[in-house]
């Protein structure tokens, strides 16, 4: 499974990434950039690397990400769950490393839909008594 490359879909709001991993260098690239040109600050960055880091490979895998939909905070999150699941592939002792940190859960929480008769989700028209 070493030589071959790996692959897993990290989801969060509307933002699904598909990850590829592949032993080598260390090189992650989002959308054909590199993930630091893509992510402009330290904190997506952080979000990134946070299970490579955990798992202690940081600088052993190249990864391909393809990711589409939402903002850039929840396609970051939606790599990082990407990565994690892939580690725990490659290593089942990953998973007791990133399942406490929360890695490995994938985050369920939506936008709530607009009703009709109402300003916004939960928001209503202003009340006029007269």
């Amino acid at each position: 499974m070493s030589s071959t490359a790996t692959h897993a879909i990290g989801r969060r709001k509307t933002s699904i990434a598909r990850v590829f991993l592949k032993e080598g260098s260390g090189k992650i690239s989002v959308n054909r950039r590199d993930y630091k040109d893509y992510f402009p600050t330290g904190t997506l960055r952080y979000k990134v690397e946070q299970p490579l880091s955990l798992a202690g490979t940081l600088g052993q895998y190249d990864i391909t990400v393809n990711v589409e939909g939402g903002g850039i905070t929840g396609q970051a999150e939606a790599i990082r769950l990407g990565i994690s699941r892939i580690l725990c592939e490659i290593n089942a002792d990953n998973r007791g490393i990133l399942k406490p940190e929360g890695l490995l859960t994938r985050d369920p929480r939506m936008v709530e839909r607009k009703k009709f008769g109402q300003k916004k989700a939960r928001k209503k028209f202003q009340f006029s008594k007269r």
